[in-house]
């Protein structure tokens, strides 16, 4: 069966194009690319896409799944859900559950039940080291075997340098990806606000943005040193990109990422000490929000990430201090980047480049573009269509989100997973 996408405005992040035309999708993969609006030919079935936008699905990297060990949280199938509501169709998938993915049998049963729940692509990340603890090296080589795409403490940093340089240089000798953190843990301890004037006047424990700067510095060090392949999850801060074009400069094998809440709030949103906007890495100066958008148009920051983070009400409906970090950003990541486009800092496939085809680059993955053979996973969306987010409408089974009554612009309709409708709204 093969199905043709007519009447659609056309985003190639590759060819950093946006035009109107037509897209044939047959076998899972996209088959041809028209120029024309509404091309002749006989097709099993048309899809009018009326001008809307037809993109390669978003490749999300970060997502925390639940499971195991708190499913009540999240799981593969209500994550798989949300995702494809948002048209994200593929989850890069965290290690820090309970207990921790850090043996090839854990991988192996994350895997399964993915394979079995998940009506998006889920692609597996392992620990760095065993429990997340930082004192010992897991078994990268047998994990890599076993399915993970990258090796990850996720935000326990390693602080033991000479560990943390083992696991570069094996890792290197694999070519295996690794994951950090830019936040100096002993800075960064406790704090729930970024240092100045506001948390100063709120009252609340601080951290300098420098602890981003500090902790980047140490790994762009052990990075030229070894050589390895390395990713910072969520840069911050405007001293971070400081750090990372130096980096970038030299050459080194390093990438980097935003989460989509540092992309569009700052510190002035925990005013009134609303929990839902309590993150990790703290929100940041608007100054800081302002460079990374910056960043992510010049390319200096290659990916946007939702950091998608679910946590339960009895975790949030506490004291802004002794809350959970974390929201939940699978279905909002779409609409929350588009603020990005329709504030100017860049167009439409400069985004998309940051939300599918880097990310899809960085695995070394076909996705991420609208080239012949490429797999046929699409989201079709209307950039400007306004709504108010109403957070007991989402499909995560935690409702933990900082956008919850705001006015917002731009909704999926459809996702397509291998050429498979997976969401229609």
């Amino acid at each position: 069966m093969n199905i043709l996408f007519s009447n659609a405005r056309l985003i190639d992040p590759e060819a950093r194009t946006d035009t109107i035309g037509a897209l044939l999708v047959a076998d899972g993969a996209i088959k041809q690319v028209f120029s024309d609006r509404e091309p002749k030919g006989k097709f099993d079935q048309v899809v009018d896409c009326e001008g809307k936008c037809l993109a390669p699905g978003i490749l999300d990297i970060g997502v925390k799944i639940c499971e195991p060990g708190e499913r009540h949280k999240e799981s593969f199938a209500s994550a798989g859900r949300a995702a494809a509501a948002g048209g994200v169709t593929t989850m890069v998938i965290r290690p820090d559950t309970v207990p921790s993915v850090d043996t090839p049998e854990s991988l192996e049963f994350i895997k399964r039940r993915a394979s079995a729940a998940s009506i998006v692509r889920v692609l597996p990340m392992a620990s760095l080291t065993r429990g997340r603890a930082g004192r010992e090296m897991a078994e990268i080589g047998f994990l890599q075997d076993a399915g993970a795409v990258a090796f990850t403490d996720c935000d326990h940093v390693v602080t033991d340098i000479k560990i943390f340089s083992r696991c570069l240089t094996y890792a290197n000798s694999l070519n295996a990806l690794v994951i950090t953190h830019a936040q100096e843990p002993q800075l960064s301890a406790g704090a729930s606000a970024t240092s100045g004037a506001l948390a100063t006047k709120l009252g609340l424990p601080a951290v300098s943005p420098m602890a981003e700067r500090i902790q980047l510095d140490r790994d762009a060090a052990l990075i030229e040193m070894t050589g390895a392949r390395v990713h910072i999850d969520q840069l911050s801060t405007k001293a971070g990109l400081d750090v990372l074009s130096q980096a970038k400069a030299k050459g080194l094998r390093i990438t980097a990422g935003a989460s989509i809440h540092h992309l569009t709030l700052n510190e002035i949103d925990i005013e009134g000490y609303p929990t839902f906007f309590k993150v990790k890495p703290p929100l940041r100066h608007e100054t800081d929000r302002v460079a990374l958008a910056d960043a992510v148009a010049s390319g200096l920051i290659d990916i946007i990430s939702s950091m998608h983070t679910p946590q339960d009400e009895e975790s949030k409906r506490v004291p802004f201090d002794s809350a959970a970090s974390g929201a939940v950003a699978l279905e909002t990541l779409l609409p929350a980047a588009l603020q990005l486009v329709h504030g100017e800092y860049m167009d439409l496939p400069t985004l998309w480049a940051a939300l599918s085809l880097n990310p899809a680059n960085l695995f070394g993955l076909d996705s991420g573009r609208l080239t012949v053979d490429a797999p046929a996973d699409l989201v079709l969306f209307d950039p400007d269509k306004p709504f108010i987010l109403d957070r007991t409408t989402l499909k995560s089974k935690s409702k933990n989100t900082p956008f919850d009554g705001r006015r917002m612009q731009g909704q999926v309709m459809q996702t397509y997973v291998g050429g498979e409708l997976v969401f229609e709204r």
